[in-house]
């Protein structure tokens, strides 16, 4: 018999991994909002196509090698695929659209999102696909009745490394200050010898390959992928953007970790069918409160 404190305890690593997914999928739809105030929807179906490449490597790969040396080269060829996806996307939609009326940007990239949605459904013939990781889920740590398996902590510490590792780049590079510079002023940043083209495609395979990531962490968590599961965890990675602050990097991973948590303590209290009203009753309150999200700025138009 589980008590409360046990409970509390799995649900705990449960929502951390799951919001884990939802901030590596927010990086990239703040990353790319900072700079181009667009709402890239296609970023979903992104992480869709990066889950189903790692699990076509993987199974590709076979008795070649297997456990986690098979897992990462699969997520690493998942990153270097869903990076140059990322950029045709944004060179080929996006990049002329950048002068034009942001609707016009918003209706591009619902329009992306369903080429790549309806390509990936075609090419599946609608069916999921299963992953078999062979690593031992029985294996972990026990805490009274509780196991914290070994697979779940490796993908925490995944996520960790990688959100760090973005958060150094963007505050410590030079690639990182460009971007944060034309995220402030573009004609400005062209003046100051910036290449705000080459630095908008690479925020771009920054993003995609950072949905990749979590795309592969869902092949070994969950144990299949369909061609719809990149429209739910966009839409929950975007509430976590606007809930931490649309624009913000730190605001991306504390809205992700915060939503994972109250979906994975809502479903244990209250049931499944109420992690949904938790995720968008607390984007309404939070966008009632604080407009700008929880680290989010003000920010003015300028006419």
């Amino acid at each position: 018999m589980f008590s409360i404190w046990e409970l509390i305890l799995q649900q705990l690593v449960n929502g951390l991994i799951l919001g884990s997914f939802y901030a590596l999928v927010a990086l990239g739809y703040s990353m790319v909002y900072g700079i181009i105030k667009l709402l890239n929807f296609a970023h979903g179906d992104i992480y869709m196509t990066g889950a189903f490449v790692c699990l076509s490597v993987f199974a590709a790969l076979g008795n070649i090698v297997s456990g986690w040396t098979g897992i990462i080269l699969s997520i690493l060829v998942a990153m270097l695929i869903s990076g140059i996806l990322g950029y045709i996307v944004q060179r080929v939609a996006y990049r002329p659209l950048l002068g034009a009326p942001r609707l016009s940007l918003l209706i591009t990239a619902i329009g992306v999102s369903l080429v790549i949605y309806n390509t990936v459904m075609v090419m599946t013939n609608s069916q999921p696909m299963f992953f078999t990781s062979g690593l031992d889920n029985a294996a972990g740590i026990r805490i009274g009745s509780i196991l914290i398996t070994y697979i779940q902590l490796v993908l925490l510490a995944m996520s960790g490394v990688f959100m760090l590792a973005l958060n150094f780049f963007i505050g410590r590079t030079m690639a990182g200050k460009a971007m944060r510079a034309i995220a402030l002023d573009q004609d400005t940043s062209r003046l100051m010898g910036i290449n705000v083209n080459r630095v908008i495609g690479m925020t771009f395979v920054l993003g995609s390959s950072l949905a990749a990531v979590a795309g592969g962490m869902a092949c070994v968590y969950y144990g299949n992928v369909q061609y719809n599961m990149g429209y739910t965890i966009g839409i929950k990675a975007f509430t976590s953007a606007v809930i931490g602050g649309i624009g913000s990097i730190p605001g991306a991973m504390l809205g992700g970790i915060l939503l994972g948590l109250l979906e994975a303590m809502g479903t244990q209290f209250l049931g499944s069918q109420w992690k949904d009203v938790f995720a968008f009753g607390l984007l309404i309150l939070i966008l009632i409160f604080r407009p700008n999200g929880l680290l989010g700025k003000t920010e003015i138009e300028r006419m």
